[in-house]
């Protein structure tokens, strides 16, 4: 695979991981009508699904840097592709499962909190490539 196929890979993997958090935060009432729980119990499993997502995301494109982008600066271009895949699963996930009932509409302060995740998650990547450009492994051949 070329470097360029590499890139898009863990840039998709990259917009899957902001992806997952967004989308189950602003879902919650929805998640809590469809399944019958509780907010309380939808928002603990939300954010115990959330941490893990993030976690096992971060530790496999921490791997797939290391072993295919092997100490290239072309790792730095997913700081800035994430966002387009990004805007894609959005736009999808809006179009497949739209907001039918009232309800189910996010609170005002959702919007604010996805903008500030938005704007620091760029300098979550930039440190992800870092420490994974930087730190020792074992050679993959």
């Amino acid at each position: 695979m070329t470097t360029f196929w590499k890139v898009n890979v863990i840039s998709v993997m990259y917009a899957v991981t902001i992806f997952i958090p967004i989308e189950l935060f602003v879902n919650v009432s929805r998640i809590s009508r469809l399944t019958g729980w509780e907010l309380n119990v939808v928002g603990i499993m939300v954010g115990v699904c959330v941490i893990v997502s993030v976690l096992l995301l971060s530790v496999a494109i921490i791997y797939l840097t290391k072993m295919w982008l092997r100490n290239r600066k072309s790792t730095y271009w997913s700081v800035l592709l994430w966002l387009p895949y990004f805007i894609l699963f959005i736009l999808t996930f809006a179009s497949l499962f739209p907001i039918n009932n009232p309800a189910d509409q996010g609170g005002p302060g959702d919007g604010i909190i996805i903008l500030g995740l938005i704007i620091f998650y760029p300098l979550f990547i930039l440190v992800l490539n870092t420490f994974s450009t930087f730190t020792s492994v074992a050679e993959h051949k």
